[in-house]
Order: structure tokens, then sequence, then C-alpha cells
């Protein structure tokens, strides 16, 4: 009896450190789990913009459509995530004309995105940025004499590894599969980037190469829901944005 009575402090001893090393232990899984995907996600903009690249090479040099919802014939990317029954059908993807060249539906998903459509995940977190493949933003407002492209050869004389191509939108705001930016200050982020990856988001420019961005200002951190961003034109991550969208 006294032996039980000696042992029993030191399995409490043996528990409170096993306890204290799991504390130690759980936050640096994870963290670790959130850099693999991370690391999924940036390498899923990496082959979307090979797709992107060899469509080019195999149309003219024409890059893939890109129109907003309800224009256009067959763009980069179909499916409106807003509609249940475009969030969760992987045809839609499969019929898209980026398909054949990024051939994989989980290309087109971030593995950190959660969101899901009638109990469903969603198919798609990307979208590609308004001022390439169409002249949509032309009559646009916005437009205030900057360029779109619709071309590679336009895209090239306009330093593509400062523009970015798709990136990874937030789940309140993602929709159709063209993000909007609206170079005049009109609708400061009317798309807004995902902040899945640690307060950040991937992208990938016109030259293949895919970076990590963090949102940084305080107004962009604070946004939850896109009922009313309230975003102001200072706001530093919509200037950084603007800067590597397009040019004059």
């Amino acid at each position: 009896m006294a032996q039980a009575i000696h042992i029993f402090p030191c399995i409490l001893i043996v528990i409170s450190i096993v306890a204290i090393l799991a504390g130690l232990l759980l936050p640096a899984l994870a963290s670790a789990k959130a850099k693999s995907k991370q690391i999924g996600c940036v390498n899923n903009l990496k082959q979307v913009a090979l797709g992107f690249q060899m469509y080019a090479a195999d149309n003219e040099g024409r890059l893939p459509e890109n129109t907003p919802a309800g224009r256009g014939n067959n763009p980069w990317v179909l499916g409106n995530m807003k509609y249940p029954g475009d969030a969760t059908n992987l045809s839609l993807i499969k019929q898209s004309k980026l398909f054949p060249y990024a051939n994989h539906v989980g290309t087109y998903h971030c593995p950190a995105d959660l969101s899901k459509a009638s109990g469903s995940p969603r198919i798609r977190s990307y979208s590609m940025n308004g001022w390439m493949g169409s002249r949509s933003m032309e009559d646009n407002s916005a437009r205030a004499g900057f360029r779109t492209f619709v071309r590679e050869n336009e895209l090239a004389a306009a330093r593509p590894s400062m523009l970015w191509v798709i990136l990874d939108e937030h789940e309140a705001s993602i929709d159709d599969g063209w993000f909007l930016v609206t170079m005049d200050d009109s609708r400061p982020f009317a798309s807004f980037p995902t902040m899945r990856h640690q307060h950040g988001y991937a992208l990938n420019f016109g030259d293949g190469h895919v970076e990590s961005t963090k949102l940084r200002d305080p107004s962009s951190q604070a946004f939850d829901s896109f009922q009313d961003p309230q975003i102001s034109s200072r706001n530093s991550d919509w200037l950084r944005l603007k800067q590597i969208t397009t040019v004059k």
C-alpha cells in the first residue's frame, strides 16, 4: 500500500510533463500544417501559371479569356462560387478553357480553403486579374488610361514579372473567376484577397513566378465579412495590389 502511495505522485509528475510537452509541441505542429497548406497553394498557382503560358503558346499568343460573369464565351474558368450548384460542380472546372493545360481539378483549390456550399467543399479558390484576358476594363470608369492585356506580347512589353495574373481570393468575396481592381479607387478591394496563409495570400505573375504577400494594414486584417469592408483608398495593401495589377 505504501509503495502505491509513492508511485501515485510519480505518475502525476509524468502526466504533467507530458501535458507541458504537448502544449509546447501543438503550436509547432499547427504551424507546420499551415505552412504545408501554404506550400500546396503556391504549387497550385505555379501549375496554373504554367498552364497559362502553355495556352498562350498554343493559341497564337492569346491569353486565356477572362470576363465577368455573363460575358464572353468560355472564360479561363467556369462557375460562380456564390451559387451552390456551381461551387461544387467539378465538371465546370473540366469544361474551362485552361483545364487542358492545368488538368487536375485539385489545382484550382487552395488546401487551406475550408469554405463550403450546401455542406460540400467549394471547388475553386482562385481568380484572375480583371485587367487580363479581355478588354472588359476598357468599358469601366476605373480604367483611367491603364492598359488591358489580351496577348502575350502586350504583357511582355509591360514587365510581366511585375504584374500578377491569378491570386487566392477571399472566400467571402469570390464569385466568378474575374477579380476586380478599380485603379481609380472607386471601390477599394471590391474583390478581396484571402487571409488564409497567416494573414496573407499567394499570387502568380506574368513570368510564371509565385509570391506570398502579407496583409499588413490593420483595416485589412480586421476584415472578416464582405458585408461592409470599409477599406480606405489609402490602405497600404490596396495600394500594393494596384501597383502590380496594370500599368499606363
